[in-house]
């Protein structure tokens, strides 16, 4: 769908219906798309251009830009969601155990700042039953990757369960791990949403330090390759704090950090304060987040080993934001809020602008 039409639906049906039952509704039309054939029709159309193949994390990445955690919470879509040219999706948040999430409304639209807030609480069906649609995925994924095919790369988030205590977070992330680490490109343990009460405590290196090497451990113990490993921090990670965590990456050999999630910060926002006061408690992302998480980027690329991969998210919205990220160190960038403003060929743009700068 062109943007021109794409931004006539959202402005006249989709910004009027609640934003999650939208999101549902957007999921339900990609798949119901991809089983009536389209997918073919929309892997040729917005298939990255060649060029734009990355190695990173030692995978080969059909292009540099992909699909952040939180679209697809539950692997149900990943699929469709490649054949619109994204180089990689991230699955998850996923959690040792399903859990329902926080109650409803917890997903805001802030359309002055293009923004969204989130509060919505890991909300997916477990590790278990995640694990079972990716195997099923992956078998796809190599009959497509054999064909000479679009084929994403499948990373998997992975998070705490809200009800199991942080003293119990270890064990907890390793359920996890054990389920999913073989049927993922690579992990990401994640303890810097702000939405599960107490997980940014994780962030603190003397508890990370064992989370991370336990994680590792059970992955590479329940895969029959090395199964690389990253860390996702937080934009309101004090500049101290983030040094830490890339001495922790390099002390570890990790293969690389996420930066950043979402900000409990709401600086710089267009929309009224009332409104933004009203909506509460949440993860706000959208282009508010670029300039910290260049920030981040780039304090992250000064101080972590070449080896360690970087993967850029928050804010990106145009190829000329995503190539600002590649030339400031990242090894990958990651959207997600831009594509709910800017629709489903928004990849095709960004990809079609990185190729149109190779060539160049």
């Amino acid at each position: 769908m062109p943007a021109p039409l794409y931004r006539l639906a959202f402005r006249t049906v989709l910004s009027r219906m609640d934003p999650e039952g939208a999101h549902r509704l957007v999921v339900r039309g990609l798949r119901a798309a991809h089983r009536l054939g389209a997918g073919r029709v929309l892997e040729r159309l917005s298939r990255p251009h060649p060029q734009l193949e990355t190695e990173a994390l030692g995978v080969l990445f059909p292009s540099p830009f992909g699909l952040a955690a939180g679209f697809d919470k539950g692997a149900t879509a990943v699929l469709p969601l490649a054949s619109l040219g994204f180089g990689h999706i991230e699955v998850g948040t996923v959690t040792g155990q399903a859990q329902p999430g926080s109650p409803r409304p917890r997903l805001f639209r802030l359309v002055q700042d293009r923004a969204l807030i989130n509060r919505m609480g890991f909300n997916n069906d477990g590790a278990h039953e995640v694990r079972e649609r990716l195997e099923a995925t992956r078998r796809h994924v190599e009959r497509l990757r054999s064909a000479g095919r679009h084929a994403p790369v499948i990373g998997v988030n992975l998070g705490k369960t809200k009800a199991v205590p942080l003293e119990g977070a270890v064990e907890d992330y390793l359920v996890s791990t054990k389920a999913l680490a073989p049927v993922a490109d690579y992990l990401v343990v994640n303890v810097s949403s702000p939405n599960t009460p107490g997980l940014r405590q994780l962030q603190s290196i003397e508890a990370l330090r064992p989370l991370l090497m336990a994680v590792r451990e059970e992955a590479d113990a329940v895969s029959e390759q090395h199964v690389p490993l990253l860390v996702k921090i937080a934009p309101d990670l004090d500049d101290e704090d983030v040094d830490a965590v890339a001495g922790l990456v390099s002390e570890l050999s990790l293969d690389g950090v996420i930066a950043t999630n979402t900000t409990i910060s709401r600086q710089g926002l267009r929309t009224p304060s009332a409104e933004v006061e009203r909506i509460g408690a949440g993860g706000l992302s959208g282009p508010v987040l670029a300039e910290r998480s260049l920030e981040v980027l780039a304090r992250l690329r000064r101080s972590l080993p070449k080896a360690a991969a970087i993967i850029s998210v928050g804010g990106a919205v145009t190829g000329d934001d995503v190539a600002r990220r590649l030339e400031h160190g990242a090894d990958l960038v990651q959207g997600y809020t831009a594509f709910v403003y800017e629709g489903p060929l928004w990849v095709r743009r960004i990809n079609r602008a990185l190729a149109a700068r190779a060539v160049d």
